[in-house]
């Protein structure tokens, strides 16, 4: 199998090249038009800021590539955040391919939400064998707000979707490959889609 991680102006791309190492995955990491094409499962990881995100995937076409990908694609943090279509970041035009907004935390002195969260109100294959008010680690001081497409939610400061679907697009607002067993399962999960 081919799992290409999308190669875009993003951090934290190593920790989940690791994640995927220790589940015997060798993942190719790319911002080659074809090879994205080509790959059985793609990853759309990170962490940083959407209008200089969305700047390099545009710079590079990558913003057409992957919305039009068929085979499973899954973001993870501002991964999951460039896949709606609106982001209050830097009033950042996303890719849309899930028709959600991505809203900033009220001002508070409680953001960024860094640390560990419990999910819940799971709906999808991606969280198979893994249990409500599990938690998972997050860093973010934006969220997705409630919509049709989410497959999990958190309670942080208010309800919000952490974790999206829609066809073959998965998104994730935690970072599974730093949420111990639960994480790697999640990642498991979405190999083996």
């Amino acid at each position: 199998m081919k799992l290409a991680i999308v190669k875009y102006n993003a951090g934290n791309i190593q920790s989940v090249i690791y994640a995927l190492n220790r589940l015997g995955i060798e993942p190719v990491l790319t911002d080659d038009v074809e090879e994205l094409k080509s790959a059985d499962k793609i990853l759309f990881p990170g962490q940083g800021e959407a209008s200089n995100a969305m700047q390099y995937l545009r710079a590079r076409g990558l913003d057409k590539v992957i919305k039009d990908l068929k085979q499973p694609v899954f973001g993870i943090c501002i991964g999951q955040q460039l896949l709606c279509e609106h982001s209050e970041e830097n009033n950042t035009d996303c890719l849309g391919v899930i028709p959600a907004k991505v809203k900033k935390f009220p001002p508070l002195d409680k953001v960024p939400h860094i640390g560990w969260n419990t999910i819940k109100d799971l709906k999808s294959p991606l969280f198979k064998g893994v249990n409500e008010d599990s938690y998972v680690y997050f860093v973010h001081s934006y969220y997705v707000e409630a919509n049709p497409f989410q497959i999990a939610t958190t309670d942080y400061i208010l309800p919000y979707a952490c974790a999206l679907q829609k066809d073959n697009f998965y998104a994730v607002q935690f970072h599974p490959e730093k949420s111990s067993d639960v994480g790697e399962q999640i990642l498991k999960n979405f190999i083996e889609l």
